[in-house]
């Protein structure tokens, strides 16, 4: 198979450090795209550990810009699970407590599922509420994503091997059986990823190096879906620690902020 384009590989000395730069760079994608022709920015967050990541350092990076700026922002999640709000398990939800409580974006920009749809309804709600808020644009494209990867090399909720993958016509996609729990969840879907301005891997722990080293190293015939994320015209950076970055042999830029 033809050879996927790594993208720019920054590795920190702790998620400490990678999580201040990850909230400045966030910071700077929102003022450039705010100066720009459409005056907005259209940010899509992953759940899990960039929850906490992002609460503690995005506010402070993006307070100099005041709240009007804020009332720009376009807020969209990459994959949700069907869950209540205020269960422990979704994504908007711990959002909500940790992060946007103290970052006014206007409820209105905040796009969010509808838990009480079936996941097959709540996928086509989703969707539409995404192309409102994307109007002009035959896929929606966020300005940036922020998208987690698994041990086994998912991202949002496409698995390994999963049909999902195959999927080129629908911009979110609903599942009911995925192999990490809870099995119902919507997903953004690769055309929706692939489209991004910006699209920032960002991962933590030994615990992610074999599968960095396989995504990022080696052309397997069948790559796993972390690896199909390759922005048509966008671009594409991995935000790493020492400890998830200790097996690659490619190059990459080390930073400190000490």
């Amino acid at each position: 198979m033809a050879a996927l384009a790594p993208g720019l590989i920054s590795v920190f000395s702790s998620p400490q450090e990678l999580g201040a730069s990850l909230a400045q760079l966030v910071a700077q994608r929102a003022a450039c795209c705010l100066a720009g022709a459409r005056a907005r920015f259209a940010l899509g967050l992953s759940g899990g550990s960039l929850v906490s990541m992002l609460a503690r350092e995005l506010p402070a990076a993006v307070a100099p810009a005041g709240p009007v700026s804020l009332a720009r922002w376009t807020l969209g999640f990459c994959d949700e699970r069907l869950v209540p709000f205020d269960h422990a398990e979704s994504t908007y939800g711990l959002y909500r407590t940790h992060l946007l409580s103290r970052l006014p974006i206007p409820e209105s920009q905040v796009i969010t599922i509808n838990p009480e749809l079936p996941v097959e309804e709540a996928a086509e709600d989703y969707a539409k509420k995404l192309r409102q808020a994307f109007q002009g644009d035959s896929i929606p494209v966020f300005d940036l994503l922020i998208l987690g990867v698994g041990p086994d090399g998912h991202t949002c909720s496409l698995f390994p091997d999963h049909p999902l993958l195959q999927e080129r016509e629908k911009i979110v996609a609903p599942i009911s059986d995925s192999p990490k729990p809870p099995p119902q969840r919507v997903t953004l879907t690769l055309p929706v990823l692939n489209a991004a301005r910006t699209v920032i891997f960002v991962a933590t722990g030994e615990g992610k190096a074999t599968v960095l080293k396989r995504i990022l190293e080696d052309q397997e015939e069948n790559p796993v879906p972390a690896a199909l994320v390759q922005p048509h015209t966008g671009k594409l950076c991995w935000f790493l620690d020492e400890a998830a970055a200790r097996l690659l042999t490619v190059p990459f830029e080390k930073h400190s902020t000490l």
